[in-house]
């Protein structure tokens, strides 16, 4: 069983569009789904992660390409206040 997980891509954009775009998207993504992100934002490297552990997502893999960073994120479940 083969999942497919979405690519969205947000080179180009500079913090802290990155993440607030991500937050978004994953707001509509059920608990355990997963998306790729791409960024070329040098700062993404920290922000990424921050905003998982802030949230409560997963930070699944990371890698880095020609000009940015690719990342794997698992939606956790969603924080309650």
């Amino acid at each position: 069983m083969t999942t497919e997980i979405d690519l969205y891509d947000l080179r180009g954009l500079n913090c802290p569009l990155p993440v607030l775009k991500t937050r978004k998207r994953m707001a509509g993504m059920r608990t355990g789904a997963r998306l790729w992100i791409e960024t070329t934002d040098p700062l993404a490297v920290i922000d990424i992660p921050a905003f998982c552990q802030q949230e409560g997502h997963r930070l699944i893999e990371s890698a880095a390409f020609d000009g940015g960073h690719r990342f794997l994120l698992e939606r956790g479940e969603p924080v309650r206040d």
